[in-house]
């Protein structure tokens, strides 16, 4: 999936502006080259509902200024010197869990994805997106959205990564008690096939039914898990036993 599809059919300016109108988005910039600093800053300077509260050039000032601000997102660099943005995101996350990151890489590498969503970082993208598709994400993070997970379940093998790894995690604790499944088979059926790497069109095709009957199940079934994203929702399901772990 390219960066572009984040921002879906709507292309005017910016995209869909989703925002609290009396709420402004505080964002840090973190990247390593001054000139993409002031880009950035440039381009969301040009909205109303940014206003960017700080940058840094590497970790100990990121977290620095991150600290100082509370933003409400961060675009981090992928490829800060050591101890990297990886390890920054993780450790904004851990000071700073409402936090919002949008990881900035230059390829799309798969191990890089992998190590992003285990930070907790909410979108994945690469340095060439354009102008107004990085408006859209980032009033769609700002929203609540986690785009990274549609990039993680476009890729098979990070999925069954990922999903292995929060597993072994015990994401929510080892004495979690087992309950009755409150989803419906057909929810179940969704779910399932979500785990094995599968978009919402493919579920759609799959299932012979519309991607936005899909799309309609999936909001119930993360509203009846009290889960946020589609990620947490699988993990859930596969810990309570009521689908199988994708295969590799």
């Amino acid at each position: 999936m390219s960066d572009t599809d984040y921002a879906g059919q709507d292309r005017r300016r910016g995209g869909p502006d989703r925002r609290d109108p009396d709420h402004v988005t505080k964002v840090l910039i973190v990247d390593d080259h001054a000139l993409f600093r002031v880009g950035i800053a440039n381009i969301l300077g040009r909205e109303p509902d940014f206003e960017i509260v700080g940058e840094a050039e590497d970790s100990r000032s990121a977290m620095d200024r991150a600290l100082e601000t509370s933003p409400d997102v961060v675009l981090m660099d992928l490829s800060l010197a050591p101890p990297g943005g990886i390890e920054t995101t993780q450790r904004i996350k851990r000071e700073l869990p409402s936090t919002a990151i949008v990881v900035l890489a230059v390829s799309e590498d798969e191990d890089a994805l992998f190590d992003a969503i285990k930070a907790g970082a909410a979108a994945f993208l690469l340095k060439d997106i354009g102008p107004d598709d990085l408006v859209t994400v980032m009033r769609r993070v700002v929203a609540g959205e986690y785009l990274i997970n549609d990039k993680v379940f476009s890729k098979p093998a990070v999925a069954s990564r990922v999903l292995k790894e929060f597993r072994e995690l015990a994401v929510y604790g080892q004495d979690a008690a087992p309950i009755f499944a409150p989803l419906s088979p057909r929810e179940v059926e969704i779910l399932d096939n979500i785990a094995q790497g599968m978009t919402n069109k493919q579920v759609a095709y799959a299932l012979s039914i519309s991607e936005q009957t899909v799309k309609n199940h999936m909001s119930s079934i993360l509203r009846k898990l009290s889960v946020n994203d589609r990620t947490q929702a699988v993990v859930y399901a596969m810990r309570q036993g009521w689908i199988r772990m994708p295969e590799d």
